[in-house]
């Protein structure tokens, strides 16, 4: 993981085409010691780690290659999940996950351009 995510408060998932997981930052990791940790996760797939209909949803977004943005609330704390594809020279290379924790009420802007 590049040094400038490997420590940021929010969990970071990279995955390759296949669903295979290539590297996770330490809040990731973090949040699934259960399951081992970085360590026994790097190089799992995905698809192994979801049970339906997250595992199919999976399936879709690795043929598709479309975003996909929810949120969740999960041991009191409301999370964003964003799900995005991954290319290199145009080229769809896997999916990073981002998971972060905001907050249950927080301020929408609505930014309008300037006019002259």
């Amino acid at each position: 993981m590049d040094k400038y995510f490997e420590e940021l408060p929010c969990a970071i998932t990279v995955s390759d085409v296949d669903g295979n997981i290539l590297d996770m930052n330490v809040k990731a990791g973090s949040l699934y010691e259960k399951r081992g940790g970085r360590e026994a996760l790097i190089g799992k797939n995905l698809l192994d780690c979801h049970p339906e209909p997250a595992r199919s949803k999976l399936v879709g977004l690795l043929q598709e290659h479309n975003v996909n943005a929810y949120t969740i609330e999960k041991e009191g704390q409301k999370k964003l999940i964003y799900q995005t594809p991954w290319f290199e020279n145009g080229e769809f290379k896997g999916y990073i996950e981002l998971s972060l924790v905001i907050p249950f009420e927080m301020p929408h802007y609505i930014r309008k351009p300037k006019t002259n």
